[in-house]
């Protein structure tokens, strides 16, 4: 196999589980599935079909023989008919009823209804797993004051849990999105040629009933709700588009992650996990590179970018059909599925590992703190007896006296000092260090993580304890 092309999704990133979930075995058994369901469902409807004939395609409905199926393609060109005469000759009884007043897309479409519909779930399940790390991560460090960037520039103090909890909520909104589009999954049921069900209508004697019947029975023997209330041949392409963009959306969020994860690391207050044995850099044997980042930000990158391609194919079908979807969603549902599901395994592992380092924190806290204490240390002054208007004006000028010491002179922050060593504000430095606490500085910050945690991501994590408890496992 070493002398072709492989996808790296199947090779590094995607889990066996949804790699199976894609794979040629699970659609070809949909397929025959999706026959049974057709057969038990005309024969419930009154056409002549036997319960032995069932029993038969339900005795193959596992045993596919592949070799006859693709034997019989490269005569006919055409894959569903290929399988249709495969499994005719496993099943020789039935043989004449299958796929009876079906077209291709009986099997195809409904199949990638229900293949999506299984990958929802496994996203959701990986979604929900990440979302109860990130809860315990920004639990631990919600009283964990550190600096808060806007612009990357030093801003008002939050602390580390709240900040994860922006991370947590980007994810929650996802969920929302999946959840609305997955409880909104049909099929499309069988529609035949552009939709209007002639065929069947043909074969229910002119039966109006039968003929809906027929799709409400489908669609409840596969695990369905309904079918699409109308369609051309095809289920409309815009449920690819909305499933993928489900798929780009929890992209974006863990490429926002991924982001602060690095700058963080660059900074050294946060490191994602890093084994024993681990190589950061071929030359640089030192470093310890946050590669699992970067490869979230990378699938991440493709996700986003995969989303045109349902949105052209849709927005360029032509009437009823045409075949010009085909290759394109052969590819690109499945692979945003697959980088989905190696990104969700990467965010898993990084949150379960990712390292913190307070005392790096409170240095970089510190060095910045003396600035954003000036509102505090000039109300201080003004109760003392100062004049509000003259000292902002003083502390203005002694910051940007601080602020060249440290960038011009890489002296450390001696703003504290400098206000201590000017009789206006009449504080002591002994006074002004009392303001040095970081806690005072962080607002609701703590209060606000266990309200979010409290409110809305533990109901949520109660509601599916059952599928809690998943571990990542990384492949490279």
């Amino acid at each position: 196999m070493n002398d072709r092309y492989q996808s790296p999704l199947s090779q590094r990133y995607a889990s066996r589980e949804m790699q199976y979930i894609f794979s040629p075995d699970k659609k070809f058994r949909t397929w025959r599935k999706l026959w049974i369901a057709l057969a038990e469902t005309e024969k419930e409807l009154g056409l002549n079909i036997t319960q032995e004939q069932i029993d038969e395609l339900k005795a193959h409905a596992e045993d596919i023989n592949y070799e006859v199926a693709q034997e019989r393609e490269k005569e006919v060109r055409h894959d569903v008919m290929s399988h249709v005469y495969a499994y005719g000759q496993q099943c020789p009884k039935a043989k004449g009823i299958i796929h009876l007043g079906a077209t291709s897309c009986y099997v195809g479409d409904n199949t990638d209804i229900i293949i999506m519909t299984e990958a929802l779930g496994l996203v959701r399940k990986k979604l929900v797993n990440v979302m109860a790390e990130l809860a315990k991560f920004a639990g631990s460090y919600k009283d964990q004051p550190t600096l808060a960037f806007t612009h990357f520039q030093p801003a008002q103090p939050t602390t580390v849990g709240k900040r994860a909890t922006l991370w947590l909520h980007d994810l929650y909104l996802d969920l929302e999105d999946l959840d609305h589009v997955l409880s909104s999954m049909k099929l499309l049921g069988s529609k035949g040629t552009t939709g209007t069900q002639a065929s069947f209508l043909e074969l229910f004697d002119g039966d109006h009933a039968k003929c809906r019947r027929a799709d409400e029975l489908i669609a409840e023997k596969m695990g369905f709700s309904s079918c699409y209330p109308v369609s051309g041949q095809t289920y409309s392409r815009k449920i690819d588009t909305r499933v993928v963009g489900v798929l780009a959306g929890i992209a974006q969020s863990a490429h926002k992650f991924s982001n602060d994860v690095r700058l963080l690391q660059h900074l050294k207050e946060v490191e994602e996990p890093f084994e024993k044995n681990q190589i950061g850099s071929s030359a640089m044997a030192y470093k310890r590179n946050p590669m699992r980042s970067e490869r979230i930000a990378s699938l991440a990158n493709y996700v986003m970018a995969d989303v045109m391609n349902p949105m052209l194919v849709s927005s360029t079908q032509w009437f009823e059909r045409t075949l010009d979807d085909s290759a394109n969603k052969r590819l690109s549902v499945p692979e945003g599925f697959l980088a989905v599901d190696g990104i969700l395994d990467l965010y898993l592992n990084v949150v379960d590992g990712l390292v913190v380092y307070p005392k790096v924190i409170e240095k970089h806290f510190m060095a910045e703190l003396p600035f954003m204490a000036t509102e505090n240390i000039m109300m201080d002054a003004v109760k003392a007896g100062g004049d509000r208007q003259e000292l902002h004006e003083k502390i203005r000028r002694l910051s940007m006296e601080a602020g060249r010491n440290v960038k011009e002179k890489g002296l450390d922050n001696n703003l504290l000092e400098l206000i201590a060593a000017d009789p206006a504000f009449g504080l002591t430095m002994e006074e002004l260090l009392k303001t040095m606490e970081p806690k005072l500085y962080v607002g609701r910050a703590p209060q606000q993580v266990e309200e979010f945690l409290e409110e809305v991501i533990e109901p949520l994590l109660k509601e599916n304890q059952d599928i809690l408890g998943m571990k990542a496992e990384i492949l490279v």
